[in-house]
């Protein structure tokens, strides 16, 4: 089973878009992390190409205890404080050290794809 969020992560960059992810649960949740990742396009030091995110409790630390809520509330704290020294996208996290002003035009480049597909859906 999986659903698709809308997912505003606010006080970070990326405030003003709106992207869509997936979180897919197995049988074996809640003992196992679902499979979450982004559907929209995203440029960020933690996220592969394919929308998988690079997050700590999707994977060695994850707890039956968590819920929808505490992963999207743990994605929204990684958008608005990346890992750079453990990256899923080089250049984003590259850009994310060195040149923080360039990350953050790609960044809003980003946002605003999102709002055209955000018109694509209606």
């Amino acid at each position: 089973m999986y659903f698709v969020f809308s997912f505003r992560p606010h006080e970070t960059p990326f405030e003003d878009g709106t992207f869509k992810l997936t979180i897919e649960f197995t049988e074996e949740y809640p003992n196992k992390p679902p499979t979450v990742r982004f559907v929209s396009k995203m440029f960020h030091p933690n996220v592969y190409a394919d929308g998988s995110i690079c997050l700590d409790i999707l994977q060695n630390r994850w707890s039956p205890t968590y819920d929808v809520s505490a992963i999207l509330t743990s994605i929204q704290s990684l958008l608005h404080d990346p890992n750079p020294n453990s990256p899923a996208n080089n250049e984003a996290a590259q850009l994310y050290r060195e040149n923080r002003r360039e990350y953050e035009k790609k960044v809003a480049a980003i946002v605003q794809e999102s709002w055209n597909e955000d018109d694509d859906d209606q």
